[in-house]
């Protein structure tokens, strides 16, 4: 029997709601708003009933466009995290609540102060998705416009971290009066300016803010390549993953991480992984295939697959049948658009094309199937038993510590997931049972803060 290197690990979710995707079904009739409150309302104490670790939202600084037009396919117009976050505060106790937010156009003594009053106003359950963006159309929304490099940006966002960092540790742990009868309300030389001068940052402030019950913001960190992976192994406490699908690329990239943590002098269980998933349920092992089908059909919808196939022709496809062929010419050869996020960037269209049109010949494919077809499976599909046995395999293998899952339903599609998966898990011992403290913190098992030790 092969040995099973952390048989008490358990599995900590955390909901993403990402907002611009082609994923989420939202022409059911099940789906609601994803701008109105009421629907973060619904998700997130569904979550929180389910005892899940954080409440995680994406970030968009601007509508997504194509071929020089707003991606109506996406939803559009998602408020601000930090925002949409301090409302749910209020109406939640223990779940964490994570902010995307971009280190390439913010600045961090703003950003800094914001997510450190998202610490407070929760009582120590924000967590920051530190991210880079690469795209010169976002930076049109900027005084500086244009874009960093690859480079550039990992630099940026490791010098924004250190500041950040530096602005949380401004105040002393014990500033503040716990008397009435204190001579003044903070104590003397309890807060020290913070000065930061270098090629990215020119920084003075006193901070206004003291620190959170958890000490800073939970840094998470979403990127894969290799500088990507070296910054989540100087930076980060949480990685959000892309490797929630295949359980030999998870473990790879979980001890890719492990090593890198050692190579940069922390413990290799520093980090927790946490990657992206769709989970599907159904009751009984005869309704799996139909429903997981009819789920990846509907986030196919006929101008979605136009849109996705036209990323490789490089044109707008609208004109044309997505039940009809593939288009008869090939490909512009220019760089696929990056506007969403597009896998394919950087490969060959005409070598795609082609491989296409062969898949679409032999299988007697129409253009919608093709895109259905060559799309990357997302997640696990089984019984509530079945996907409990494999995300308790996972974590207990080393794979990953548990998921951030995306709903392909919003706000219902967390109500099997809490109703029918979590149950199965806390009947394995592989799920807690109770909230046992108040911070996002504490849920994940994290050490203080690196600045903090």
């Amino acid at each position: 029997m092969t040995d099973v290197p952390f048989p008490d690990a358990q599995v900590h979710f955390g909901v993403f709601l990402q907002g611009v995707n082609h994923s989420t079904i939202w022409s059911d009739p099940s789906s609601a708003s994803q701008i109105d409150f009421e629907t973060f309302r619904r998700a997130i104490t569904t979550a929180e009933r389910g005892l899940f670790d954080a409440f995680f939202l994406g970030e968009g600084l601007r509508l997504r466009e194509q071929h020089g037009k707003i991606l109506d396919l996406d939803i559009a117009g998602r408020p601000d995290a930090i925002a949409q976050l301090a409302a749910l505060a209020g109406i939640t106790r223990h779940i964490g609540l994570v902010a995307t937010q971009n280190t390439t156009y913010n600045e961090p003594a703003d950003l800094a102060r914001r997510l450190s009053g998202l610490d407070l106003v929760s009582g120590g359950r924000a967590g920051w998705n530190a991210v880079t963006t690469d795209n010169a159309w976002t930076g049109e929304n900027f005084r500086r416009g244009g874009f960093l490099d690859h480079a550039q940006r990992y630099e940026r966002a490791g010098e924004f971290i250190r500041v950040a960092r530096e602005l949380w540790d401004a105040w002393s742990d014990n500033a503040i009066a716990t008397s009435r009868e204190s001579a003044t309300w903070l104590e003397a030389d309890a807060v020290r300016t913070v000065a930061h001068e270098s090629e990215h940052f020119q920084v003075a402030i006193t901070p206004t803010l003291p620190r959170s019950a958890q000490g800073h913001p939970v840094i998470f960190q979403a990127g894969d390549s290799s500088t990507g992976r070296d910054f989540a192994a100087a930076h980060a406490e949480v990685i959000f993953s892309r490797h929630g699908t295949h359980f030999d690329a998870a473990l790879a990239f979980a001890d890719d991480i492990r090593t890198r943590l050692r190579a940069a002098g922390r413990p290799d269980d520093d980090i927790k992984i946490l990657p992206g998933t769709q989970i599907v349920l159904a009751e009984r092992a005869s309704e799996v295939e139909e429903k997981a089908r009819w789920v990846l059909e509907s986030q196919f919808t006929g101008q979605t697959a136009l849109s996705l196939v036209g990323q490789v022709w490089g044109r707008d496809l609208s004109d044309l049948d997505p039940d009809g062929p593939l288009p008869a010419e090939d490909p512009v050869p220019t760089v696929i658009s990056g506007a969403r996020g597009a896998q394919r960037d950087g490969q060959d269209p005409v070598a795609i094309a082609r491989q296409w049109r062969a898949l679409a010949e032999a299988e007697n494919l129409s253009l919608r199937q093709v895109a259905i077809e060559t799309s990357q499976r997302s997640g696990f599909a089984g019984t509530p038993s079945q996907v409990a046995d494999e995300l308790t395999r996972w974590v207990r293998h080393g794979a990953t510590h548990g998921f951030n899952i995306t709903p392909y339903l919003v706000p219902t599609g967390l109500d099997e997931i809490v109703d029918w998966l979590v149950p199965e898990l806390q009947e394995r011992g592989a799920y807690r049972t109770e909230y046992t403290g108040t911070t996002l913190r504490h849920h994940l098992g994290l050490r203080p803060p690196l600045t903090r030790r």
